[in-house]
């Protein structure tokens, strides 16, 4: 049998039915890769690293350094995911209404389209937990 791109199989898609079975892996990947990415802008504000110099220059500038940098290594290792990305996704939505909702109506106009994926992916890895390839996992506290 033949099946088209989207076609529904009944069984809730294509995709769903040969990727599903990888799901936890693939959002453990997610967790992974997000929260490499995110610490690396913590590093960016704190240590100039990658790039750049430091950009301590306001304690609201500095307090979302370290919970970049350390929120993104702890939600990397899978360690404390949940309470880690609830803060991080906070972090996310202010910094979106500081930084980029006095530019423009939209994310696309105002550059902040990183802030709210941002926000959104750790609001869902807060409800989630940290899932495969954690720390929490090893513990037993996904």
């Amino acid at each position: 049998m033949l099946l088209r791109f989207g076609e529904n199989t009944g069984n809730g898609g294509y995709m769903k039915r040969y990727l599903g079975r990888y799901s936890e892996q693939i959002y453990g990947i997610l967790r992974i890769v997000a929260g490499f990415l995110f610490a690396c802008h913590g590093a960016q504000k704190l240590l100039g690293w990658p790039g750049g110099a430091p950009h301590v220059s306001s304690p609201l500038i500095l307090t979302a350094g370290v919970i970049e940098l350390l929120g993104g290594l702890m939600i990397a290792i899978g360690l404390v995911t949940s309470f880690v990305a609830f803060i991080a996704s906070g972090e996310m939505a202010v910094a979106y209404f500081i930084a980029h909702a006095p530019g423009g109506l939209l994310p696309i106009v105002n550059r902040g389209e990183l802030a709210v994926l941002y926000c959104f992916i750790f609001l869902y890895m807060a409800s989630r937990g940290s899932g495969a390839f954690s720390l929490d996992g090893l513990t037993g506290k996904r």
